[in-house]
C-alpha cells in the first residue's frame, strides 16, 4: 500500500469519477485506475464498482475510505508541525473558511499575517458548513473559521469574534428614522421575496427557523454566492437576511439599506475552531496569535481568545 494508491482512491470516492480525480491529482487516467486496483489488491477487497459513467463505492469502499482521508491528513498535519518546530514562520498553515467568513473577514488578518510572516504558507478553502467541519474532522485542515462548531468533543473554540445578522433590501431613499433601520411587520415579511444560500448554509437555517417560529412561508429563491445575492438584492429581487460583514460596504444611499424585523436582534458569532485535546501545529499557533494581536491593533471586532 503507498501514499499514491491512498490519494487515487480517495480523490475518486471523493468525486466518483476517474478522469475527474486524474484531473484534480494532474496524472493520466490509466495511472489512477492501476492506483486504484494495486490498493484494492492488496486490501483483498473490492472498493468501487462502475456506475453508467462514473464509479460507486462498495460498502468496504466507504468504511476505507473514512480511514484512508484520517490517514492523508494526518500525515500532512505530521509534514506541517515537523516542519514548523524547527522554522515556525516558514512553516505551513491550513484553514477553512465558511464563506461569508472567507470573503469578508479573513482577507485583512491574512494580509496582516503575511505582512509579518512572509514566508509562511497559508491554505485557505471556503465552503459551506458542513464542508468545513468535514476538513477538520478528517484533519484535512488545522484551523475553521465558521459559525459555532457541531455539538460534540471532537473540536474545541480557540477565539470568536461578533457576526451579527441583519436584513437588507434595495435603497429606497430617506425615511423618517433616517439613521435607523426601517421597520418590518411579520406581514411584510411573509410578503417580500427571500433570497437564500444554498442548503448547508448557516445563515439560510436561521432565516428557516425564524420563519417557522412566526409560522409564515414566504417565496424564497436560492443563489449559490452573497456575491449574487447582494446584487440581486441591489436589483430589487428581494430581501435577505446576511452577515453584516458581507454587506458593510454596501449599505449606503443608492445601495443597500438594513430592515429591522419583529423580534430580537440576531446576534451571531465567529468561531474559530480546532481540534480538541490536540496542540496547534506550531504555524498555525503562530497564525492565531496573530489573528487576536491584528484585531486588537485595528477599528474593526477582533477576535477574543477563549479560555
Amino acid at each position: 500500500m503507498t501514499l499514491t494508491q491512498l490519494r487515487a482512491f480517495v480523490e475518486v470516492a471523493a468525486t466518483r469519477s476517474v478522469r475527474d480525480a486524474a484531473a484534480h491529482l494532474v496524472v493520466t487516467q490509466p495511472a489512477v485506475s492501476a492506483a486504484v486496483a494495486a490498493l484494492q489488491r492488496d486490501l483483498g477487497v473490492t472498493l468501487l464498482t462502475r456506475d453508467g459513467r462514473g464509479v460507486e463505492l462498495t460498502a468496504a469502499g466507504h468504511v476505507f475510505a473514512h480511514y484512508a482521508r484520517q490517514v492523508l491528513g494526518l500525515l500532512d498535519e505530521g509534514r506541517a508541525a515537523a516542519a514548523g518546530r524547527v522554522h515556525p514562520e516558514r512553516g505551513r498553515v491550513r484553514l477553512a473558511a465558511v464563506t461569508t467568513a472567507g470573503e469578508h473577514v479573513l482577507p485583512p488578518f491574512l494580509a496582516a499575517f503575511r505582512t509579518r510572516y512572509p514566508e509562511a504558507e497559508v491554505l485557505l478553502e471556503v465552503g459551506n458548513r458542513v464542508r468545513v467541519w468535514e476538513l477538520l474532522d478528517y484533519r484535512e485542515v488545522d484551523l475553521v473559521i465558521g459559525g459555532r462548531a457541531p455539538a460534540d468533543k471532537r473540536f474545541v473554540t480557540h477565539a470568536t469574534r461578533p457576526n451579527p445578522l441583519v436584513v437588507v433590501a434595495a435603497w429606497q431613499g430617506p425615511h423618517a428614522a433616517e439613521h435607523a433601520p426601517r421597520e418590518m411587520s411579520v406581514e411584510e415579511m411573509a410578503r417580500q421575496v427571500w433570497l437564500l444560500r444554498e442548503p448547508g448554509s448557516g445563515t439560510r437555517s436561521t432565516v428557516e427557523e425564524l420563519f417557522e417560529d412566526l409560522g409564515i412561508s414566504p417565496p424564497t429563491l436560492t443563489l449559490g454566492s452573497n456575491g449574487a445575492i447582494r446584487e440581486s438584492v441591489r436589483a430589487g429581487l428581494g430581501v435577505t437576511l446576511i452577515s453584516r460583514d458581507a454587506v458593510a460596504r454596501d449599505l449606503v444611499p443608492g445601495g443597500l439599506e438594513e430592515w429591522r424585523w419583529p423580534g430580537p436582534p440576531v446576534n451571531r458569532a465567529w468561531h474559530l475552531v480546532g481540534r480538541a485535546n490536540e496542540s496547534l501545529t506550531p504555524t498555525a499557533a503562530l497564525f492565531l496569535t496573530g489573528l487576536i494581536t491584528a484585531g486588537e491593533a485595528s477599528t474593526a471586532d477582533p477576535f477574543q481568545r477563549v479560555g
